[in-house]
């Protein structure tokens, strides 16, 4: 592709770089000029104007990005049309984004004219949330840079969908029965995710009234929300677990809020030990941690290691002991 200020009446055929006014009304960049637009070009006082043409093998911005963004995504994603070199890729269904790093890295890496910006991975995304867009900066980009850009980031996008439909929320309580807002909130993270939130479940704070009711459960996952916080993997929520005879598989997190959460597993059912900051519908780490679980993601203390960058999320206001109140 060339670029320039050619003589108005060499631009036949070229895309206008810029808008310009004309004596009526106007010409916008990105338009294909015609003899018509050279007249009224001319008509209105320009003698120069400035164009991008495309050269043998180059393809013009819409098309390239279709072809892209076509590659990129496979079924089950949804391609908005090509305009002024972009395209938008939305998800058809509830989930995670999946997102193939090398491959995005490795597309974004061809020609800095050729571009793809995604959402985080495992971002949660609903019916219709924008998870890439694929945008072409120059008017035209060379065929051969496009086909190789294709290849590095073919399927690198898709969204893993929930693969289980219920959930049981046991809650623990020593005195009065404990305040209805964590289940609201729970609810509400659940229902964006299409599971099912069984019947209230409230035990005393005891290892064997808490195992007795994990027993018990016949919901696809199980979460457990403490009337106080869990601060060892021997507490009543993680023994509970273990007697209940499942296993813990993680307890802590690199995430605020969100650090005392643990991770486990009773047959083939997931068990996520919920932190206080669970009980605000404000995002926290178990929010990066159910909705994994939930769509099928096998997590493993690498994974929940590699949270910490990034892990230090917005402050929640009913926290009791803000960070900001610690000296140092």
């Amino acid at each position: 592709m060339t670029f320039g200020e050619v003589p108005v009446w060499d631009a036949e055929g070229a895309v206008l770089a810029h808008s310009l006014a004309l004596k009526e009304g106007r010409l916008r960049k990105g338009r294909v000029l015609t003899d018509a637009d050279l007249r009224q070009l001319a008509a209105s006082g320009y003698e120069a104007v400035t164009v991008a043409r495309m050269e043998a093998g180059d393809l013009d911005e819409d098309t390239a990005a279709a072809q892209l963004a076509k590659a990129l995504a496979p079924d089950g994603l949804r391609l908005s049309n090509a305009a002024t070199g972009r395209v938008n890729i939305f998800a058809e269904r509830p989930g995670v984004a999946l997102v193939d790093i090398d491959a995005v890295t490795a597309f974004n890496a061809i020609n800095p004219m050729i571009t793809a910006a995604t959402v985080p991975q495992y971002h949660r995304v609903d019916h219709g949330t924008m998870i890439a867009t694929i945008k072409i900066i120059s008017y035209g980009v060379p065929g051969v840079d496009v086909d190789r850009a294709a290849a590095s980031g073919r399927a690198a996008l898709a969204v893993l969908p929930p693969i289980y439909r219920t959930a049981s929320l046991i809650e623990t309580r020593t005195d009065d029965v404990p305040s209805p807002k964590g289940r609201a909130a729970m609810r509400g993270r659940l229902d964006r995710l299409g599971l099912q939130l069984g019947d209230r479940v409230v035990v005393g704070h005891d290892v064997s009234d808490l195992a007795r009711a994990l027993r018990a459960a016949e919901a696809d996952v199980l979460f457990i929300l403490t009337v106080s916080a869990t601060s060892d993997p021997a507490d009543v929520g993680p023994q509970a677990v273990r007697e209940a005879g499942g296993d813990v598989t993680q307890f802590g997190m690199p995430v605020d809020p969100g650090n005392l959460l643990f991770l486990g597993r009773i047959g083939d059912k997931p068990v996520i030990g919920l932190p206080g900051c669970a009980r605000s519908p404000a995002l926290n780490g178990a929010d990066w941690v159910l909705e994994r679980v939930i769509c099928g993601v096998d997590l493993t203390p690498a994974d929940f290691a590699v949270m910490g960058v990034g892990g230090l999320l917005k402050e929640i206001p009913t926290r009791p002991k803000p960070r900001g109140d610690i000296g140092g």
